[in-house]
């Protein structure tokens, strides 16, 4: 069902905030199911370019934009006349993008953010960070899953899950964003859909070290299964549901991070099992490899809930600490023997 063809009656007009790959191919998925669509962009001369060529060529080369979105750097157009946000920042920029918007930003304006991970320092999920920078109760939501952002733009198949405590705000993202190839559930555990899209970077990112050390299929399989066995842990003791683990934003996502190519956290990880300092595996880039800042704030999750996250320490000390990826490994291999559950 087409948004302009829906009970309201009425165009929905939605503003996204970011121009990354992600903010990109919402703005393409929402323009065509008949939503008005602005791209606001916090660097004026990227706004210039993706207005005049309709194609985003740092984070998404080759995908046309529709003429129908209208872009804008103008923090005074960034939700004018919007009927929905959609948060599409980094989350370790996200703070100081809202505080900069904030004054912009209508009281009430539902609020959908796309972005995966836990803020340094505060220890909040990018749907708190909003809450907390606006001050003020309002609908919010996530739009979370494996949807690696070449292959949504390419138009192939994707599902996804949309989460809110609002029950009517999930089931209208699910509207707004459902195309014929990309598949929107709805899930009421927002608390879990966050946590576990944060908390996969992580294990991504010891995926590429092992894919750097060729370690092998069957240490991927290892990792891929206690990986989520203990963000699944720290998810439940937090108070997440633990069949939302289990689900497109828990396993899925996880899945998808961790055996794509063009995944930027596992890419990372790859280049540092391949001998690449930190510093220049995120020099290497030209994206935010959201993982790396992810794992000290998931590290102090773990010892804020006193779970045990063997893996996720691992990676914490490769990044963090100096390890050599070897060593980290090998550690991991020598641990205890205990029962599986």
């Amino acid at each position: 069902m087409r948004t302009e063809d829906n009970l309201s009656g009425m165009k929905q007009r939605v503003s996204i905030i970011g121009d990354g790959g992600m903010a990109t191919v919402c703005a393409i998925m929402l323009a065509e199911n008949g939503c008005a669509v602005r791209l606001w962009s916090a660097f004026a001369d990227a706004a210039e370019e993706l207005a005049r060529t309709r194609e985003n060529r740092r984070f998404l080369p080759g995908v046309e934009l529709s003429k129908e979105v209208e872009v804008t750097g103008d923090d005074a157009l960034a939700f004018a006349q919007a009927d929905l946000a959609v948060s599409a920042v980094p989350t370790q920029f996200m703070r100081s993008v809202w505080q900069r918007l904030a004054g912009s930003c209508p009281r009430g304006l539902p609020i959908c953010s796309v972005a995966k991970g836990i803020e340094n320092g505060t220890l909040l999920r990018p749907t708190q960070i909003i809450l907390d920078v606006l001050k003020g109760a309002r609908p919010i939501a996530a739009l979370s899953g494996p949807s690696i952002a070449p292959e949504v733009a390419r138009r192939q198949p994707a599902t996804v899950v949309a989460a809110s405590q609002d029950e009517a705000l999930a089931r209208r993202v699910q509207e707004l964003f459902t195309r014929p190839y990309f598949r929107v559930y709805t899930n009421t555990d927002l608390l879990g859909v966050e946590i576990a899209a944060a908390t996969k970077n992580v294990i991504a990112i010891a995926a590429g070290i092992l894919d750097g050390l060729q370690a092998g299929s069957n240490a991927k399989a290892a990792l891929l299964t206690r990986g989520l066995v203990e963000i699944t842990r720290l998810g439940a003791a937090m108070g997440a549901k633990a069949e939302t683990f289990a689900g497109l934003a828990g396993m899925g996502d996880l899945v998808t991070t961790c055996i794509s190519p063009v995944g930027r956290n596992r890419s990372f990880g790859e280049a540092v099992g391949r001998g690449a300092t930190v510093r220049d595996a995120l020099a290497a880039t030209n994206c935010v490899v959201e993982g790396v800042a992810t794992t000290a704030s998931v590290m102090e999750l773990a010892e804020k809930f006193g779970v045990e996250m063997p893996i996720t320490e691992a990676v914490h000390n490769v990044l963090f600490a100096g390890k050599k990826p070897d060593e980290a490994i090998a550690s991991l291999m020598s641990r205890p023997p205990k029962a599986e559950t």
